[in-house]
């Protein structure tokens, strides 16, 4: 009787997974591997790095013409040669997940309020008036009226308060915090919706450039392919600014930041210097709102989340 082991190790004439008759290490009709053992912790390792964080050979050869080489990737990606690269998409999300992961155990505050000041009797003056304004905001609130940006009392709108009553409750909620509560929900909130709130503009930023580069004849899904390698590239260029060691370095992780989106676009879409100038010019403006609109949505969403 043969041991467990060697039946183990043994090449089975029968595919374990669909039932393929099968010749040599790999099945012909599903590839699943012939060869049946216990699993290693390496193989889980090798799988885990391989298929949740992208670090595979393709890695190596991605990251170096995404980091060096403006534009080339998507280029590469449009002409065909996919298999020797990472997938976009999964470039974009590994990418990103890593991002707000080291920006989270890096301790960053997104938004820090109540900055204490070098002068503690007029820190304590500032406080105090602070204080008083909340208490006269709060009872002009419960009187159903509000204070608008230039100290003047204006009506509540009772259609926003028909419309979105918890809305309404959970802003007042959060301005009645003090400070280092906001700042904590605030934090919570671009944690957790943030990444969400990222990926969410990503059609919209291929939008843009859709619009900007309307009779190219490029389709919608080569900008969107565009809009992640770029978008990719940007987290490992934040990733580096965060924990630069010295600020010569962070200088140049900006500048190439900066200067990496134009270069990028020149080479992709085969424009003229003045042409993509002027087109950059008008997406970042277009897109710096948005990120602002989303990011501030996202905080905003953990501030009236009541966490």
């Amino acid at each position: 009787m043969k041991p467990e082991s060697a039946e183990l190790h043994a090449v089975p004439a029968i595919c374990p997974n669909c039932d393929a008759t099968v010749s040599g290490n790999y099945c012909h009709n599903c590839g699943q591997e012939t060869h049946a053992h216990a699993p290693s912790f390496a193989e889980f390792a090798h799988e885990f790095i391989g298929h949740y964080v992208a670090l595979e050979g393709r890695l190596w050869g991605t990251v170096s013409r995404l980091l060096f080489r403006p534009g080339l990737l998507t280029i590469e990606y449009m002409r065909g040669r996919r298999k020797r690269y990472v997938e976009p998409l999964r470039l974009y999300l590994s990418l990103s997940i890593l991002f707000f992961a080291l920006l989270n155990f890096s301790g960053a505050e997104p938004v820090k309020l109540g900055q204490p000041d070098a002068n503690p009797v007029a820190a304590q003056a500032v406080r105090n008036a602070e204080r008083e304004a909340a208490d006269i905001r709060g009872e002009i609130i419960s009187q159903g009226r509000t204070v608008n940006e230039r100290g003047e009392v204006e009506e509540l709108g009772d259609r926003i308060r028909q419309k979105a009553p918890f809305l309404t409750r959970q802003w007042e909620y959060f301005e009645a915090q003090p400070d280092h509560k906001k700042s904590e929900m605030l934090r919570y909130g671009f944690f957790k919706y943030g990444p969400y709130a990222m990926f969410a503009l990503m059609p919209l930023f291929a939008l843009y450039l859709k619009l900007l580069y309307i009779g190219s004849g490029r389709r919608y899904g080569e900008h969107l392919l565009f809009a992640l390698h770029t978008s990719a590239f940007a987290f490992v260029m934040f990733t580096g600014i965060l924990f630069s060691p010295h600020g010569l370095l962070t200088f140049a992780l900006v500048c190439w930041l900066i200067g990496y989106l134009p270069w990028a676009m020149r080479r992709v879409y085969n424009s003229g210097k003045l042409t993509t100038f002027l087109r950059w010019s008008v997406l970042m403006l277009a897109h710096g709102i948005s990120l602002a609109v989303a990011i501030g949505l996202a905080m905003g969403a953990g501030a009236t989340s009541g966490h």
